[in-house]
């Protein structure tokens, strides 16, 4: 059954710097073994942002479809990242995806091993409460590099936001979301000078060239 075999966990987040828009994390589980990257040898597996958005979709595409990879996402909206800071933002949603996984799986807790991309932390009173030990919780920097299935996890998250700043961008169409999915170009920044912020807008990221106005 399942749960008997062991796992690998990759969790990484996409939306970390943006002025708008949510952060994204994705947590991936796939069996220790499964060689990911025969998935797709035309495409090399990285990092989301290494990747054009045709090879994104292609990978997406492939990993909703195989049997062996299950996938959990969380996304943090911007009133609670300016309530809750990015960083705590970010590992709320992390330790989110992790207990999805658990709860969608039920794999083995001590043959399950868990890699976060660099900057991404799980409490440990949320690691004990899953009864998943320490040791088996590691933070990569450059993860989404080395580790297959935080690369799988960066893509789906990827895609998963871009999708969503698409339909902000119908909503919100002065800001320009699809062009740069909420990132603070010159083309941005002067959409918020001319606009003012939408309530997709995080406000603790753009106090520092706009002056908000109560």
């Amino acid at each position: 059954m399942m749960q008997k075999r062991s796992f690998i966990i990759g969790i990484d987040e996409v939306g970390r710097g943006p002025l708008a828009g949510p952060v994204t994390v994705c947590g991936v589980i796939i069996p220790l073994k499964f060689d990911v990257k025969k998935m797709n040898e035309k495409i090399p597996l990285k990092d989301s942002k290494k990747l054009s958005p045709l090879q994104r979709e292609r990978w997406f595409s492939l990993i909703k479809k195989e049997v062996n990879i299950s996938y959990s996402l969380k996304s943090v909206s911007p009133l609670l990242i300016d309530k809750m800071n990015i960083t705590r933002s970010a590992n709320h949603a992390a330790a989110c995806v992790l207990k999805n996984l658990e709860r969608k799986i039920k794999f083995n807790r001590l043959h399950t091993y868990i890699y976060l991309d660099g900057g991404l932390y799980i409490e440990k009173d949320v690691l004990k409460d899953l009864g998943i030990p320490f040791r088996h919780v590691k933070t990569v920097i450059r993860g989404d590099e080395k580790i297959p299935a935080i690369s799988l996890a960066s893509i789906v998250a990827k895609v998963r936001r871009d999708a969503y700043m698409e339909r902000l961008h119908l909503k919100h169409p002065n800001y320009g979301f699809s062009a740069h999915k909420g990132y603070g170009t010159e083309m941005h920044r002067k959409a918020i000078k001319q606009h003012g912020p939408s309530k997709a807008h995080r406000l603790t990221f753009i106090r520092n060239f706009y002056t908000i106005k109560r």
